[in-house]
């Protein structure tokens, strides 16, 4: 009777333990679902929950503790371009696999998908557009395609449009977030890095500025190339920047590197980045940039003579 009564305690002591679990597991479960309906969003950095919509308007960036949370391609132009003055440039180029890669799977099959699933083309966009009503060329990186690596369409989208922006006089800001070269397009791909500067340099021959704009994370062959090619470099507060992992330098000096290695800060120091930039002052800054930079229309030296003249002769 004993052991009866005894077994019953244990089994109702398991199923109280067991219906605690289930309570459990449910109440996270719905905790979840509730988070994943998209109105509110948790802080990777501080873990505060913030509406959605209060994230959104503040740029991404958290209120608590300043985090700047990664946005895409098209969340970016409409934070930084005037409304109805975008005009995208180059939508037709599509990556192709010449190499016929493959990994664990096809790159055709890869890029196949992540096209269905994201809804973008490859790693960057690129247009024309206004900047508080002064026009600008802009490239901006998408880190969801890949890591944003540079393929031959990153590398030729961008060369068109600095092209572009030389033909017209544009100045020219790129969006820079990548995790570098596109291994799977092996030399083709590090011949952009060739292609991009070569761009920039006439750009930079016919007088007109560059600026780029170094998000989390600007890795690789693009750190190596366009993204440290500016006439001002910009970056976001605390993002990473650097060419090889911080595993890698670390392995191959045999040194513990410090804890702020490969920031935006870091760099500021050493003088690799002019500026940090909030993400909610980059427009405003940019304009100022853009606004200071403008070619000045000088006089010919014959017209100036003339009115030197006549302003002397009405003088006496």
């Amino acid at each position: 009777m004993a052991n009866n009564e005894e077994s019953r305690g244990l089994k109702s002591l398991f199923d109280w333990f067991a219906n605690r679990r289930k309570s459990g597991a449910t109440s996270l479960e719905r905790q979840e679902r509730e988070i994943a309906d998209g109105l509110w969003h948790k802080c990777s950095k501080c873990g505060v929950l913030a509406y959605t919509k209060d994230l959104k308007a503040n740029q991404m960036v958290c209120v608590e503790c300043g985090h700047h949370n990664r946005v895409d391609s098209d969340e970016r132009i409409r934070q930084l371009i005037d409304n109805n003055t975008w005009k995208p440039l180059d939508e037709h180029l599509r990556p192709t696999d010449p190499l016929e890669f493959r990994d664990r799977k096809l790159y055709s099959d890869r890029l196949r998908e992540l096209q269905e699933k994201i809804g973008l083309i490859d790693a960057v966009k690129t247009g024309l557009g206004q900047i508080n009503g002064l026009p600008i060329a802009l490239g901006v990186m998408d880190f969801r395609f890949m890591g944003g690596s540079m393929g031959s369409v990153v590398g030729e989208r961008l060369t068109r449009m600095i092209e572009q922006a030389t033909q017209r006089r544009y100045p020219v800001v790129i969006v820079c977030t990548s995790g570098g070269a596109r291994m799977q397009e092996g030399m083709l791909s590090l011949m952009q890095m060739a292609k991009i500067s070569a761009a920039l340099q006439r750009h930079k021959d016919a007088r007109l500025l560059y600026i780029p704009v170094l998000t989390n994370p600007t890795t690789g062959g693009v750190t190596a190339s366009f993204a440290m090619l500016g006439d001002l470099i910009l970056a976001e507060p605390k993002a990473t920047i650097g060419f090889a992992g911080r595993r890698v330098i670390e392995q191959t000096l045999r040194e513990k590197l410090p804890d702020d290695f490969q920031t935006a800060e870091d760099l500021l120091l050493h003088g690799f980045v002019d500026d940090i930039v909030p993400r909610t002052q980059l427009k405003k800054t940019l304009a100022q940039l853009i606004a200071l930079h403008q070619p000045v229309l000088t006089t010919p030296h014959m017209v100036l003579w003339e009115t030197m003249s006549l302003t002397s002769t009405a003088a006496e």
